[in-house]
């Protein structure tokens, strides 16, 4: 499969995660062109500020292989991974990111600071930045878009 395709089904998590209110970000692990993790956005519904989409698909690829590494896998996800995000990527040691929207208030992988390229850091992994963006950006900023309208009718 392609990145666009991955991508897809991260774009499909992203919209579950809208339907239930939450931020509409999807995740999804692949390792040797089989998917293994999913995860949509879910800190609200959990109440748990660590269940970011990328968290949940992490965890899900980890119990899957039995191992919290995730070495030679890629990450799918609808948007740059924030600071405690980028840090689980690193830890679990996953070998390439794919996101799509960029993140202009809290991204870490290029936007605000790159945690990816920090030379300090002992593990590095390759970073592909913008696939099926402007899906990606509309689906966030229709949410947000949606939210301020109902908002501002209370």
């Amino acid at each position: 499969m392609q990145d666009q395709e991955y991508m897809r089904m991260a774009i499909a998590l992203a919209q579950e995660a809208a339907s239930l209110g939450e931020v509409p970000v999807g995740a999804v692990v692949v390792k040797d062109g089989a998917v293994i993790g999913r995860g949509k956005n879910a800190p609200i519904s959990l109440n748990d500020p660590t269940a970011h989409a990328e968290i949940q698909a992490m965890r899900e690829a980890a119990n899957y292989l039995g191992n919290y590494r995730l070495v030679d896998c890629t990450l799918y996800v609808t948007l740059e991974p924030c600071a405690m995000c980028s840090g689980a990527i690193q830890h679990a040691r996953i070998a390439r990111l794919v996101y799509g929207a960029s993140d202009p208030k809290t991204g870490c992988c290029g936007s605000v600071i790159d945690l990816m390229a920090e030379q300090k850091l002992n593990h590095h992994c390759e970073v592909t930045a913008g696939v099926s963006a402007e899906e990606c950006g509309t689906l966030l900023s229709s949410f947000f878009r949606q939210r301020r309208l109902e908002k501002s009718k209370t």
